[in-house]
C-alpha cells in the first residue's frame, strides 16, 4: 500500500535530482499528496492531482507524476501545473506563483472524458456534443535525444529531455530500415 510518506519522499528524491523543489506551503503540499495517493489508489499508479484521468495507461502516460509538462512548465512559469514543483525563486518566496495555462492537448484531455464510466446518458450526450468523436488514435512511437541519445516510446517527444534538457525538436523518431 502506498502512503503518504512514500510518495514524499518520490516527489523530494525527483525534485533534487531534476534542480526544482517542492511548493514552500504545507497545507498545499498536504492536498497534492493526498490527491497523488488517491489516484494511486484508484488507478494503480501515480497520475497528476490536478488533472482528470482515464483509468486507461496508456491514455495517462503524460500525466504521470512528474507530468510530461512540468520541466517546461517550471522554468518557464515558476511551478508545474499544479503547484507540486517550483523553481528556486518560487520556493524562497522571491517570486510569487501565477497562472499556468494548461499545456495537455485537447485531444489527451478528450481521451479522459469519454473513459468516466459514470457520467448518466444525458450528461454524456452534453459532454459528447463538446468533444469531438474523431479523436485520434494512439500511436505510441520511438524517439531519442540528438543531443544526448536518450530513448522513450510514447506519442510526442517530450517537451524537454529529462536528461539533457534539450528541446522537443531535438527529438527524432525512430524509425524502421
Amino acid at each position: 500500500m502506498i502512503t503518504l510518506e512514500k510518495i514524499r519522499r518520490r516527489a523530494e528524491n525527483d525534485a533534487k535530482s531534476n534542480g526544482c523543489y517542492l511548493n514552500p506551503d504545507s497545507e498545499i503540499l498536504k492536498d497534492l499528496f493526498g490527491g497523488l495517493k488517491r489516484n494511486e489508489e484508484r488507478y494503480g499508479y501515480n497520475t497528476c492531482p490536478c488533472r482528470l484521468a482515464s483509468g486507461r495507461f496508456e491514455h495517462d502516460r503524460d500525466i504521470l507524476c512528474p507530468c510530461d509538462y512540468r520541466d517546461t512548465d517550471v522554468l518557464e512559469y515558476g511551478s508545474c501545473y499544479c503547484t507540486l514543483y517550483v523553481r528556486k525563486d518560487v520556493f524562497e518566496e522571491q517570486t510569487p506563483l501565477s497562472q499556468i495555462p494548461e499545456r495537455r492537448p485537447l485531444h489527451k484531455q478528450e481521451r479522459a472524458y469519454k473513459d468516466i464510466p459514470i457520467i448518466k446518458p444525458k450528461e454524456q450526450d452534453v459532454i459528447n456534443s463538446i468533444i469531438k468523436k474523431d479523436t485520434p488514435s494512439i500511436r505510441l512511437k520511438y524517439w531519442y535525444c540528438k543531443q544526448c541519445g536518450y530513448i522513450c516510446y510514447r506519442e510526442e517527444p517530450p517537451y524537454l529531455c529529462p536528461i539533457c534538457k534539450a528541446n522537443r525538436e531535438l527529438f527524432a523518431e525512430i524509425t524502421q530500415s
